[in-house]
């Protein structure tokens, strides 16, 4: 799919959307990127010596497993929320990707939300991956945690199953925190951080690896990833007596709920600006693309989980877990459009953090 098509398609996404003035903002921006008013990302790249991504072995099958959430969070690109109950992964479409795990040999899967824990497979979707030898990664809000009782004993079975847990934590601080994520989300993230340090989680020596999540709370691009890592891990332990593993500062995408923020505080044209002037093409070899394989609740496969919400699917023939195919996988050209500047911009941002240690 060229550059072209790709605009097109997102213009007829942005023309389903109710709201006049956010669909003429976009539009607008698009037509300057058209006109080479704008930089666009394949001009960059090609500056920068590359004429696509291409992709490398893959190493995480990341499955989003349903977009319900008991959250509906400020920046959240994949606009989960309590009203997305019928977006959720069949057990069907479970077993296909645990047996593309076994049979393409991916050593790791990275199940995401919503929150996942609401997909009602999901305890019996991670014993099974445990079972295969596959490393889970799972991206747990924490809030869920203190949801609802039947989530009360989830970090005993994270550590059970030795479930490394990646969680959101904007700040260090109660107003921060529940400016971007909701109201009393701050206090109900201590409490579950301290219930999975009492399991083992984040301390040294057990194995069991915690890892936190930083966006920014405005149109700015992350801090340096190991000052904010260092703040916050001070900050934490003095306050509450909480260890972790990892911080890892990831650049918000103009996307979904952020991107609708961007154009409501007049931010946009400024945001994307910084994006684009930011552009490092030291971060290309390390993108999350080149590594990762994301399917979407209903099966189908994308790049990375940004195209699955733009509903940019992997450019082959075979975009679905029922026709999985390795080989035209790994021949494919990575597709790519303007929201690719967030992943490439200063020391580059993934789904681990920041990509280019400073």
């Amino acid at each position: 799919m060229s550059i072209k098509q790709r605009t097109k398609s997102l213009k007829s996404r942005v023309n389903k959307l109710s709201d006049g003035f956010y669909q003429l903002k976009v539009l607008n921006e698009l037509e300057r990127v058209d006109k080479g008013e704008i930089d666009r990302f394949d001009r960059a790249l090609l500056r920068a010596g590359f004429d696509a991504i291409r992709p490398a072995k893959i190493e995480v099958l990341q499955i989003n497993i349903g977009k319900l959430c008991n959250q509906t969070c400020a920046h959240c690109h994949v606009d989960a929320g309590p009203d997305r109950k019928e977006e959720q992964m069949s057990k069907t479409d479970l077993e296909t990707c645990l047996k593309i795990l076994d049979r393409h040999n991916i050593p790791k899967v990275d199940i995401t939300g919503g929150a996942p824990e609401m997909n009602v497979h999901f305890r019996w979707f991670v014993q099974e991956c445990r079972s295969l030898g596959v490393e889970v990664m799972h991206r747990c809000n924490l809030t869920i945690i203190q949801a609802n009782k039947k989530y009360k004993d989830l970090p005993d079975f994270f550590a059970q199953h030795q479930v490394h847990v990646i969680s959101s934590l904007p700040y260090f601080s109660k107003n921060r925190t529940d400016r971007q994520r909701g109201d009393g989300v701050f206090e109900d993230s201590i409490k579950s951080l301290i219930q999975l340090n009492e399991r083992g989680y984040g301390i040294e020596g057990t194995g069991l690896q915690l890892d936190l999540v930083y966006n920014p709370t405005g149109a700015f691009l992350p801090g340096d990833q190991c000052q904010l890592e260092a703040e916050f891990k001070r900050q934490l332990f003095r306050r509450y007596r909480i260890s972790f593993n990892k911080l890892y500062a990831i650049t918000n995408l103009p996307i979904s709920r952020f991107l609708e923020y961007l154009i409501e505080s007049g931010n946009y044209e400024i945001y994307m600006a910084e994006l684009v002037q930011a552009f490092n093409p030291a971060t290309i070899d390390g993108l999350m693309c080149r590594t990762t394989i994301s399917v979407s609740w209903d099966g189908f496969l994308y790049d990375c989980d940004f195209n699955q919400m733009l509903d940019l699917k992997v450019q082959t023939n075979q975009n679905h877990i029922n026709n999985f195919d390795s080989y035209s996988l790994s021949q494919r050209t990575i597709a790519i459009g303007q929201h690719c500047f967030g992943c490439t911009a200063g020391s580059g941002s993934s789904c681990g953090g920041e990509i280019q240690a400073k």
